[in-house]
């Protein structure tokens, strides 16, 4: 009898421990991550170049990339603020302030990615000296690429804009514009398909380079290097410092971005890390 109690002792015993062995490795089954899904939505290249490149790195990192082409230049900023993506990559600074104002949204800047040189082209004409009296001139129409285009053209003593007008000054600011020139405010997608029909267009290089030009070769006139204008990531500020958002940013600021924008775009998109 003692036996049989010892026997059924040790049993009881044995089951116990494996019952133990079991409960300690349920936590860690249970803790295991799982992959997540980030949603950023872009417009052209380099832009998606860049999110082609990041997204087996984000793999690695546990994080799957879906890359939402959108077809115009206020889609990926609708779809951010309604949470239709985590993120977006497209825009400058000033023009994501400018969004936040209008649509009274809370965008944030998560991180500047390169620099792309804002240049004026001319299919009519090779030195900007040449630009007759009354030349129409295309700039964007959206508020803070009026500003910066303005501001470039003020620059190369064409106008003069009001004191303190900056990178906000619209038409109404041009105080002095002794040549005359009529500037024709166009839709940012829409403005290298103006090149035909006037006389000088001011835009990003992501939109010059389709029809063949970059601003080291053709454009007539540039603007400077100004980091306020960097293309950059974009998030809410509910999820800015996410660290799925984090590891984004991390990886487009890798070495293998960098080694793509100075190999492959070297005349249009300077790197802003």
């Amino acid at each position: 009898m003692k036996k049989i109690t010892a026997i059924l002792l040790s049993l009881t015993l044995i089951l116990i421990i494996a019952g133990c062995g079991q409960d300690e490795k349920q936590p860690a089954s249970q803790t295991e991550k799982k992959d997540v899904t980030l949603k950023v939505a872009t417009l052209i290249p380099p832009m998606t170049d860049i999110l082609d490149i990041v997204k087996p790195l984000l793999k690695e990192d546990g994080i799957n990339l879906d890359i939402v082409v959108l077809g115009d230049n206020v889609q990926p900023n609708t779809a951010l603020a309604n949470n239709e993506v985590d993120a977006n990559f497209f825009q400058h600074v000033p023009y994501m302030k400018q969004y936040n104002e209008s649509n009274d949204t809370e965008l944030t800047l998560v991180q500047p990615i390169y620099h792309a040189i804002y240049g004026a082209y001319s299919k009519r004409y090779k030195d900007i000296a040449d630009l007759p009296d009354g030349a129409t001139i295309a700039i964007a129409n959206d508020a803070s690429n009026i500003g910066r285009s303005l501001v470039m053209i003020e620059k190369a003593g064409l106008i003069k804009l009001k004191d303190g007008a900056g990178i906000e000054a619209t038409q109404a600011d041009i105080v002095e514009n002794k040549h005359n020139y009529q500037f024709k405010e166009v839709d940012l997608l829409m403005l290298a398909r103006t090149l035909d029909d006037v006389d000088l267009v001011a835009m990003t290089p992501a939109y010059a380079k389709p029809v063949g030009l970059t601003p080291k070769k053709d454009a007539l006139i540039t603007e400077s290097v100004d980091s306020e204008f960097a293309i950059s990531l974009v998030a809410r500020s509910n999820n800015a410092d996410s660290e799925e958002i984090k590891k984004l940013a991390e990886r487009m600021t890798g070495p293998e971005v960098k080694k793509f924008l100075e190999e492959e775009y070297d005349e249009i998109a300077l790197p802003a890390f």
